[in-house]
Parts: C-alpha cells; sequence; structure tokens
C-alpha cells in the first residue's frame, strides 16, 4: 500500500490535502480523474471501484493498495477539486486595502463568470452530494464560507474607513453571496440565464444595494 490512504485516515481535512498531493504518482492522478469523471456525469453512487479501475485503466487491486478502501479515493478526490476550486475563488474574491466597493464586486461577479467548465462541475457535484447524502455538507459549506468570509472581511474594512454604514458586515456578506454566486450557478451549472444582458444584470444589483428599493428616501436604522 502506498502512503496515501494511511495519510489520509489521519489527515481528514482539506487543510492537510496539499501534503497528500504533494505525493500523488502519475496512477494516483488517473484513479483520481477517473473517480471524479463517474461521480460529475452518474454521482456518488455509481463510482464503484471496478468501474473506476476500469475508467482509470488499472486494475482494481491498484485502488485498494493505492487508497485503500472507496471511501478513502471518494474523499481525496472531492477535496483534491474542491482545494483547486478553493484556492480560485480565495483569489477572486481577496481585495486590496484601497479597492472600492463597485470596483471589487465588479472584479468578483466577472471572476465568477470566467471560471472553467471544470470549476462548476465541482460546485455541481458539492450540491448533489448534499441531495444524495444530506446529512453531508462538507464540500458546500466549504465553498459559500470561503466566500463569504472573503466578503466579510471587506465589508468589515469598509465600514471602519467610513465608506459604507455601520452595518451587520455578515449580513451584507450573505445578501451579495446570495445574488452573485447563486445567480451564476443558476446560469452556469443549470442554464437558466437571465432574460436581460449580464452586464446590466451585474449594474442593477449595484444600483440596488447602493440605493435600495425605497423611493426618494435612505434607511437610517
Amino acid at each position: 500500500m502506498t502512503a496515501i490512504g494511511i495519510l489520509y485516515d489521519n489527515l481528514y481535512n482539506i487543510t492537510n490535502i496539499t501534503m497528500i498531493m504533494n505525493k500523488f504518482t502519475s496512477t494516483d492522478e488517473k484513479i483520481i480523474k477517473a473517480t471524479f469523471g463517474i461521480i460529475q456525469k452518474e454521482g456518488f453512487t455509481k463510482a464503484t471501484t471496478k468501474r473506476i479501475a476500469a475508467e482509470a485503466g488499472v486494475n482494481e487491486v491498484t485502488i485498494f493498495r493505492n487508497f485503500k478502501n472507496k471511501k478513502n479515493l471518494v474523499d481525496i478526490t472531492k477535496d483534491y477539486y474542491l482545494q483547486i476550486l478553493i484556492d480560485k475563488l480565495k483569489e477572486i474574491f481577496d481585495f486590496n486595502e484601497d479597492d472600492g466597493i463597485e470596483e471589487y464586486l465588479q472584479s468578483n461577479f466577472a471572476g465568477l463568470l470566467n471560471l472553467s467548465d471544470n470549476d462548476f462541475s465541482i460546485i455541481k457535484v458539492a450540491m448533489e452530494e448534499v441531495r444524495d447524502i444530506p446529512e453531508k455538507k462538507q464540500l458546500i459549506s466549504k465553498i459559500t464560507n470561503t466566500v463569504i468570509d472573503k466578503l466579510d472581511d471587506f465589508f468589515k474594512n469598509q465600514i471602519e474607513k467610513d465608506n459604507i454604514r455601520d452595518v451587520d458586515s455578515r449580513v451584507l456578506a450573505v445578501m451579495c453571496f446570495s445574488i452573485t454566486f447563486q445567480s451564476i450557478i443558476l446560469w452556469r451549472v443549470y442554464d437558466k440565464k437571465p432574460s436581460v444582458e449580464i452586464e446590466h444584470y451585474g449594474n442593477s444589483f449595484l444600483d440596488i444595494l447602493y440605493n435600495g428599493i425605497k423611493l426618494n428616501c435612505c434607511l437610517n436604522m
């Protein structure tokens, strides 16, 4: 048995997946790619070790020798692809001290739109994991928390600089996440395109965020 399966038994969390990734052989990577391909197309229950081995072009015994068991393999596969996506999301939602609100949110919107089809496949797998295994919410929680935490930090910074009112930064972060991230999920994952141009949609979102929906007044709470 290689060290991968044993390592993962002892390091079962996303923060340590990079350590495991550094030990992958080319065979490990073929198996992981095949596993994700089956999960992506047919769901977790269809990803049997026999099918994975056939897709990867390896002997089924190799899967057990390298990953110890199917659970380890599936968990490593999910964390492997999740880490790739989370690194991209952190980059998209990272900010500089002098970033303005409009510039930052427009940049987020564009960054999400430009994610690859493979990135959205990871998100779709995360969403289907909850549907297929309701008690398992690890992937989708890590994705949403990554984005919301970054937005929260940005809005806290804006409040400290007196650029926006002293509102609950977490609530504002969740609201922006819901509108931007979830809208793009509908477009890219479920092909539910808006009836207006995407640029108009983004500008309308920013207008509502800045100016609210009441006529000729501001909310002072």
